[in-house]
């Protein structure tokens, strides 16, 4: 008989300032990332802890007092990982750990476990690892308190932090080797790419956790990993897809997240090479979140930085199904309408309608809702770039509706 599975959560607290830069509101749906990201690490959030600060302390990110609360917490409850939400340099971390007898984690650590967690492929794992070192190096120093000898007097002369010297060598070592394996990758893809012919490319992209490979899956009959965490797709996927008789390529790519690491958008490049290198671009959202423009932002400032962001874009609304607005009562005269009162319909003719109804679909991945206007919208796109490209073949490929009438006589 097979034994159930009993998977321990690690209990954790996460910490987050509010800034001159940063209100309390974008605070906490930052923290509200950061928990599902801890979720999907295989922790569990037992305690939030906030501060308001002009700007970060350069010692120990938050105040003096704070930190000593967040010890006293610690101990109570048998913490056993403090997470903060954005990036300690490593005098702080170092600092912190004095302070407080736990694992002290950033962002970009936690985000970096979930990748290796994750990563399924060689490639993958190579693109992680390196990403990893880069971060651990100026870390190093503070791994090997246990050999520093800088107390002086007898017995404690000699070689310094020679230990430490060694392991960043090492690690030096360890990058320029990955980076040098990410090159001969690089160029096995490109090989591949190349060999694809003169096929459409069409790319998903968007935001993490907004249904880009639930959608791959019901659009190219494919079998991509699913699942309601953050960052379930970490290999690109390639899949042949054909819409009444037109072929072209359809990929599925790493999603997106605000305060990604740049070292990860670095070490991620090749894969990212999918989105760079396609003729159109799906760009998805999880309508249903209320932050999703928060999330389009953000997306675009990724595109932006790989030079994709002057790609034709189509934007896809996915998970209407899930979609909820908040309601004001009709004798209520207090509350300010604000863009989570907004209905489907009110969000149809908001910025979105200036997109042009060509360029902005609401569908439900899961539910196959709107998707045979999908499926003619990309189509027609995929036609358009195709026979632009050859034109001699405008009569293999006719219109959506001339297609469909052509198949029911047929029939």
């Amino acid at each position: 008989m097979l034994e159930k599975e009993v998977i321990n959560f690690e209990r954790t607290a996460i910490v987050g300032i509010v800034t001159q830069n940063q209100s309390e509101e974008k605070l906490n749906e930052y923290l509200d990332e950061l928990e599902f990201l801890t979720f999907t690490a295989g922790g569990e959030v037992i305690k939030r802890f906030s501060q308001k600060m002009e700007r970060p302390n350069p010692k120990t990110f938050m105040g003096t007092g704070k930190i000593e609360e967040i010890n006293l917490f610690v101990k109570e409850n048998d913490i056993s990982t403090l997470i903060f939400d954005d990036e300690l340099s490593p005098s702080q971390q170092k600092n912190i750990s004095k302070i407080i007898d736990c694992k002290i984690l950033d962002r970009t650590n936690l985000i970096l476990d979930i990748f290796a967690q994750r990563a399924e492929s060689s490639y993958a794992r190579t693109q992680v690892e390196l990403a990893q070192c880069i971060y651990l190096l100026p870390r190093l120093s503070g791994l090997w308190t246990h050999l520093e000898r800088q107390k002086g007097g007898i017995g404690m002369r000699g070689p310094g932090e020679t230990e430490i010297e060694t392991d960043r060598r090492i690690v030096r070592d360890r990058i320029s080797l990955l980076k040098e394996k990410i090159k001969t990758i690089d160029k096995q893809m490109g090989v591949q790419r190349s060999n694809r012919g003169a096929m459409v490319r069409v790319a998903l992209v968007g935001y993490t956790n907004v249904g880009k490979s639930t959608l791959m899956n019901a659009v190219g009959k494919s079998d991509v990993f699913v699942e309601n965490k953050l960052f379930a797709t970490l290999d690109t996927t390639v899949r042949k897809v054909v819409i009444k008789n037109l072929p072209f390529l359809l990929s599925d790519t790493v999603g997106f997240i605000r305060k990604l690491p740049t070292q990860l958008v670095d070490s991620f490049k090749s894969t990212l090479d999918e989105v760079r290198e396609a003729d159109l671009l799906l760009h998805i959202v999880d309508i249903s979140h209320p932050d999703f423009e928060d999330h389009i932002a953000s997306v675009n400032q990724t595109l932006q930085d790989i030079k994709a962001h002057e790609k034709p874009v189509i934007m896809v609304f996915n998970k209407i199904d899930a979609y909820k607005h908040l309601t004001i009562d009709e004798d209520d005269l207090m509350t300010e309408k604000t863009p989570r009162h907004y209905t489907l319909d009110e969000w149809k003719s908001t910025w979105m309608h200036r997109l042009g109804e060509e360029n902005a679909l609401f569908i439900s991945a899961t539910n196959k809702q709107n998707f045979e206007e999908f499926r003619e919208r990309v189509y027609e796109a995929v036609r358009q770039i195709h026979i632009t490209r050859f034109p001699y073949n405008k009569f293999l490929y006719p219109d959506y509706k001339d297609a469909i009438e052509k198949e029911e006589e047929e029939e």
